[in-house]
């Protein structure tokens, strides 16, 4: 009979990283899946292949892993408008890949809109009493109302536009067509999902908002 090595004596280490990592994305899928009233933390440890205690030692109870996971989403998109380097840009170059971005990440994210109907369902308990959103937005809201100025310097946008209701447009023109796709495709009888469909409500989108800021 073989001896065994003495590495697999060794009781494996374990990594919170990692397995917060692994409790994240499993419960990322079945709150997109079952809302967080449907979901389960038993599905949500089988997902991620760990014990079900582990979810309650990371993150407390399920809606402090549905806080963790909704913070986590909203970080990835300002991590993906950071990449843009926006403060660089000229100011109609910036809003333009700023709208593009946010266009982007909902074509790519179709669970991000999931969650956050979900949490909009549930009077946005969760956002409301998370420090991190707040801090997430404020240097966004900051960066948007300096590119402003600026454009209203060059002579090339016009003055009085709200940075934070300009983004809420900019938001909202991408956020309604993916998430009444399905409505929409079925009313105008064309199918609104295509690649076709999609390039073309990009460009209509970057038009639109683009139009709008200049004097």
């Amino acid at each position: 009979m073989p001896r065994k090595r003495s590495d697999d004596l060794k009781p494996q280490r374990r990594d919170p990283a990692a397995t917060r990592k692994k409790l994240l994305t499993a419960a990322r899928r079945e709150f997109a899946d079952s809302g967080l009233a449907g979901a389960r933390v038993d599905e949500i440890a089988a997902r991620a292949g760990v014990n079900k205690q582990l979810v309650y030692h990371y993150f407390g109870d399920k809606d402090a892993l549905y806080l963790a996971v909704l913070e986590w989403v909203y970080e990835e998109i300002r991590a993906q408008e950071r990449e843009l380097n926006l403060e660089g840009l000229p100011p109609e170059q910036a809003i333009k890949k700023l709208i593009e971005s946010s266009f982007d990440y909902l074509a790519a994210h179709p669970d991000f809109i999931v969650l956050l109907n979900d949490e909009n369902r549930g009077g946005a308990r969760h956002v409301r009493g998370s420090r991190k959103l707040e801090a997430m937005h404020s240097p966004l809201v900051s960066l948007v109302s300096t590119t402003l100025s600026q454009g209203v310097k060059a002579g090339i946008f016009r003055r009085g536009i709200n940075p934070v209701h300009l983004y809420i447009s900019i938001a909202g023109l991408s956020y309604f067509y993916f998430s009444n796709t399905p409505t929409l495709s079925a009313i105008f009888g064309k199918d609104l999902s295509s690649k076709a469909a999609r390039q073309a409500r990009r460009k209509h989108v970057v038009d639109l908002v683009m139009h709008s800021l200049r004097p």
